[in-house]
């Protein structure tokens, strides 16, 4: 508890400069997600005109992966070690890796969104949600969900889970953190921001994912 105060703490004191400067920076964002909400970042490419800064020839993932040659600033990183190591990449989109302090399941934003809402009147636990550019919602949930997806959704009687347009990402994705570019078409948002209850400890997926799955199938009748 006192490591995330004085993280909470030196973070504000940024912000507070950061302000008077006009902005936040970017390293501000990663000593968040590395401090508060005990994320690892890794340095990720950005895209322009389609065109990947990594300078591959027909990248897969323009501006959606993280750099081969930049290290992972790792959760709980002092916070002078993550303004220092960002520095020396300006410019980089901040990644998330899948499959640590949490997996992903993916659904279209606007089946999200109302998915999200209902389970919110339901009181029933969420933890952050992001928004990509290219119209996907991202609900975080715990740690082994994208393995154990399709069993999940069996016993809740989906049949034949591979209909429903809902995937999991699991360890060995990566995910572009908000406020970051996304493959050049915009920045990644959240649609529920972390929280201090939630973030650290996502909801396990069957939680959320029987409303979700049931939002996803009306959205697609």
């Amino acid at each position: 508890m006192g490591f995330t105060i004085g993280i909470s703490r030196g973070i504000r004191d940024i912000r507070s400069g950061s302000r008077r400067r006009g902005r936040a920076s970017d390293g501000t964002s990663v000593a968040e997600y590395t401090g508060l909400w005990g994320w690892a970042v890794v340095p990720g490419a950005r895209a322009a005109a389609g065109a990947c800064s990594c300078g591959r020839a027909g990248c897969r993932a323009p501006g959606a992966h993280p750099l081969d040659f930049a290290p992972e600033i790792p959760a709980g990183a002092p916070l002078d070690d993550v303004t220092e190591i960002w520095a020396g990449y300006p410019g980089a989109a901040m990644m998330l890796p899948v499959g640590r302090a949490f997996d992903v399941i993916e659904v279209a934003e606007p089946a999200g969104c109302r998915a999200l809402a209902r389970l919110e009147r339901m009181g029933l636990p969420v933890g952050p949600v992001a928004a990509t550019p290219d119209g996907r919602a991202q609900f975080f949930v715990a740690p082994g969900a994208a393995a154990a997806l399709p069993e999940l959704l069996y016993r809740m009687g989906w049949d034949d889970p591979a209909t429903l347009d809902l995937r999991g990402l699991g360890p060995g994705t990566y995910i572009t953190a908000p406020a970051s570019d996304r493959g050049g078409l915009g920045p990644v948002r959240w649609l529920r921001s972390p929280a201090l209850d939630s973030a650290p400890r996502p909801p396990e997926a069957r939680l959320v994912l029987g409303t979700l799955a049931y939002v996803v199938h009306r959205s697609q009748a």
